[in-house]
């Protein structure tokens, strides 16, 4: 290695320009005697260190220089700061040899002739006071300023924004640019722009001179054409060149042609001169803010264009858009499927108490069962509903994922049909889960189903689990999973594919990618309340004409299992109608509540009724009155069935409760202590349902006393 050195540094002491010699650590081994007399004694020294005396961000520049000669060898850059105009190069001979050659082409503090004038430029202080100008800078403001104010009309100042400059014939707009200098100062260039008060002061500086202005820039004609622009513009816009490129090409998203907007503004129409727009192509997912300003002369009138990176923002205001409206459908569903439970709960109920007086030999009994039947069906499509809404009843337990699998691999198979292959694969070491057994059938059928339906000639369904185990955290879909140990279910298909533009809409209620009549959209928005609502994840992929994988990731239970515990049951008791308790029934709705008292009384209980909390907690007024049970609906007009119980309960803490709603239990949770004694019935409910739910409550108050 020092061979090498000596024999690079004898090279180097030949050079005209600067040169250094460090290695992969930065540090200079070797200077030339011009690098020396311009920095003084270098060697040992970081060049960072050594060039901070001449840029304010060396390191920035220097790591871009390394990056860029890491794919070619060598690579140049042109840097203009307060001091100068530089042009820095970079070869690479070995990992541990970097030539560096810095050529200073001129001082950006003086006038180079009213051909040639650089970019006004000033150094401010923390205090906003004007250390420096250069020519340029006091040509076009005909003074020395003191302060900022002396200079701009509307502090404070933006990067990358329009200001109003108080130049030497009268007040003028420009685009300022500002680089963070050494010790709190900062370097502000400022880039004439369309004068108020007449014609535009053309910007005379060429665009190698704010190629390196941390602003992206572009110089853009009337017609949409990209004239110029700096290397912060072309890096966000991901491009290499503009040369022959149109506004047009790069950006869209005004909902009309790009062109219209940037004719508009150049004949000073239209007062909006800033637009969000999305890049086009590969670029769908950058988001920039365009403001437009005139500038040049007659001869050369054109705009100069300050863009703005605003896709962290942006997707940040689709997030938030996207939770607001899943969450009000949500809302909208949870509502429907609670409206649709009290009319469920009165139809089927009105339908058992018909069965009672009906046997299979009656020619009315068919028709009743068939009744019963749809009426079960469509509880189950408001189940879907509330999955969505993720307000259903869970029943969560632990479950092994291969143990349901195998349960299911009969049904599946019968579902996928004879064209369509159905393949298992388990991690032998997988750990356990827990969630509703029979939900997660269901959300494991929808994705298969789906898988099927995407190979309409055939072909094979994968069904794979496996553990993961997550150190950091993983951000995928906009969903940030946290660290931890999972379990992954995936679910591939081989078939057409979804459209990279309909992948993000595919968990949406009502939704589909199937033609019309053949999906009610509700499946994948299904899966997705039931998984969300177990604690997991899901994710989908896809290519088109390559297949889909749907991803479910779940937290994985490491406990044991506890085994179940025996209770020995306790002995039935014989119904009579002078000792089986009264029930203090509070219902809003009538035909639920008609339903109900009639299943009640005729299992021998004695029924009072209440249509809201109100009228219950007058009926309890009276002290003489003993009741044994409060059956209660939990959403009501007024006060809820949960606040009335508390009030209740402070003058009858024996009271034994029951809950009914057509929302899940946890979803009238009001963050309070739960209510003794007391249990839940979700809607709809069968007559034998509240009946065995109220003896079995009545039946814990016996057990207790």
């Amino acid at each position: 290695m020092r061979h090498l050195d000596d024999a690079v540094g004898m090279v180097l002491s030949h050079d005209t320009d600067h040169a250094f010699l460090t290695g992969a650590d930065g540090i200079v081994r070797r200077a030339n005697a011009i690098a020396d007399g311009r920095f003084g004694p270098s060697q040992g020294i970081q060049l960072s260190e050594v060039l901070g005396t001449i840029m304010a961000n060396p390191d920035d520049v220097l790591e871009r220089l390394l990056q860029g000669a890491a794919c070619t060898g060598a690579v140049k850059e042109d840097v203009i700061t307060r001091n100068g105009h530089f042009r820095l190069g970079l070869s690479l001979l070995d990992a541990d040899c970097q030539v560096w050659r810095l050529d200073e082409l001129g001082d950006i503090a003086t006038a180079r002739g009213s051909d040639g004038a650089t970019l006004p430029v000033m150094t401010v202080g923390r205090s906003d006071t004007v250390i420096h100008t250069n020519n340029a800078c006091r040509l076009l403001l005909g003074q020395r300023p003191k302060t900022l104010s002396d200079v701009f009309a509307d502090l404070p100042l933006v990067s990358g924004q329009v200001h109003t400059v108080h130049a030497e014939n009268g007040r003028m707009r420009a685009i300022v640019a500002i680089i963070a200098g050494r010790a709190g100062t900062r370097n502000i260039f400022v880039l004439p722009g369309a004068n108020v008060q007449g014609a535009a002061p053309p910007m005379r500086a060429g665009w190698d001179e704010i190629e390196d202005l941390p602003v992206p820039l572009m110089k853009i004609a009337r017609d949409g054409a990209v004239l110029g622009s700096n290397r912060e513009a072309r890096q966000l816009l991901r491009i290499t060149d503009t040369a022959g490129i149109r506004m047009g090409e790069l950006l869209d998203g005004l909902g009309r042609p790009i062109n219209d907007w940037l004719r508009e503004a150049a004949e000073g129409r239209g007062g909006q001169t800033s637009q969000f727009l999305r890049g086009r192509g590969e670029n769908q997912d950058t988001f920039v803010q365009v403001t437009l300003s005139v500038s040049g002369d007659p001869t050369d009138h054109h705009l100069i264009a300050v863009l703005n990176d605003v896709t962290e923002l942006k997707t940040l205001e689709a997030q938030f858009v996207q939770s607001q409206k899943m969450q009000a459908i949500g809302q909208l569903a949870g509502g429907v499927a609670h409206d649709f439970n009290n009319l469920l709960t009165a139809i089927s109920g009105h339908c058992d108490l018909l069965l009672l007086r009906h046997d299979e030999g009656d020619q009315n009994y068919g028709d009743l069962i068939q009744i019963h039947q749809n009426a079960n069906r469509a509880a189950s499509l408001v189940g879907q509903l509330l999955a969505f809404s993720r307000k259903q009843n869970l029943q969560p337990e632990i479950i092994d994922l291969r143990d349901t699998l195998s349960d299911l691999t009969h049904l599946l198979n019968r579902l996928v049909g004879e064209k369509v292959t159905l393949s298992l694969h388990h991690d032998p070491a997988l750990a356990q889960i827990k969630a509703d057994k029979r939900q997660l059938e269901q959300v494991l059928m929808n994705l298969v189903v789906n898988a099927r339906d995407a190979m309409p000639e055939g072909g094979e369904i994968r069904v794979s689990t496996e553990n993961l185990v997550l150190k950091t955290q993983m951000t995928k879909d906009r969903a940030v999973v946290p660290p931890g140990e999972y379990v992954v279910v995936k679910v591939m298909d081989f078939g057409h594919g979804i459209p990279p533009e309909k992948l993000p809409k595919i968990f949406e209620p009502f939704y589909t990618t199937k033609r019309t009549g053949e999906g009610t959209g509700l499946g994948l928005s299904t899966a997705y309340g039931i998984v969300k609502q177990t604690g997991g994840f899901i994710f989908a992929e896809s290519e088109v004409n390559r297949g889909t994988q749907f991803s479910l990731l779940f937290p994985s239970y490491d406990l044991p299992v506890a085994a179940p515990v025996v209770c020995p049951e306790a002995a039935p008791r014989i119904m009579t109608t002078n000792a089986d308790g009264l029930v203090l029934l509070v219902e809003d709705e009538a035909p639920v509540r008609a339903f109900a008292s009639r299943a009640l009384r005729l299992h021998g209980y004695t029924v009072l009724e209440a249509d809201c909390a109100e009228a219950a907690l007058d009926l309890l007024a009276d002290d003489d009155l003993k009741v044994d049970i409060f059956v209660t609906d939990v959403i009501m007009p007024g006060m809820d069935g949960p606040t009335w119980v508390r009030k209740a309960l402070l003058k009858r803490p024996a009271t034994q409760v029951v809950f009914v709603s057509g929302y899940a239990e946890d979803a009238f949770g009001d963050g309070q202590p739960p209510i003794p004694n007391s249990t839940f019935l979700p809607k709809p409910f069968s007559l034998n349902a509240l009946t065995q739910t109220v003896q079995q409550q009545l039946q814990t108050e016996s057990a207790v006393a």
